[in-house]
């Protein structure tokens, strides 16, 4: 199947996600920040990634627009629980910044999942 490379610093929210990945037969990769994720990104080759909006460290709209200038047909997920503003204008960020989907924080798992097999496909 993919190589899907999540990034969000809630690690019970990246294991959730990992969890559904691989249930679907994904190959998963985990990082807590934009910083790490980037790093993985230059180590080795992903069909998608998975970013949260609201990080320590790198935050995801930062973390999509170096993915986007190393890798302009990258497929993007963003996702976000929101904060002080709400996940909605955040994610409308994000779509600014050229993310192929967004998905607010929490989501249906089959959502989810049909979202992921939209972006592979």
């Amino acid at each position: 199947m993919s190589h899907i490379l999540v990034i969000d610093d809630d690690v019970h929210i990246r294991e959730l996600i990992n969890i559904m990945l691989e249930s679907e037969g994904h190959t998963v990769s985990l990082a807590e920040d934009g910083m790490i994720g980037l790093k993985m990104l230059d180590e080795n080759n992903f069909d998608l990634i998975i970013t949260d909006i609201i990080m320590p460290n790198q935050e995801g709209i930062e973390t999509i627009v170096k993915i986007k200038s190393k890798n302009p047909e990258i497929k993007i997920l963003a996702i976000s629980g929101g904060g002080r503003i709400g996940s909605t204008n955040y994610l409308t960020l994000a779509e600014n910044f050229g993310v192929d989907r967004t998905l607010s924080k929490p989501f249906y798992h089959k959502d989810f999942i049909q979202c992921i097999k939209e972006l592979l496909n």
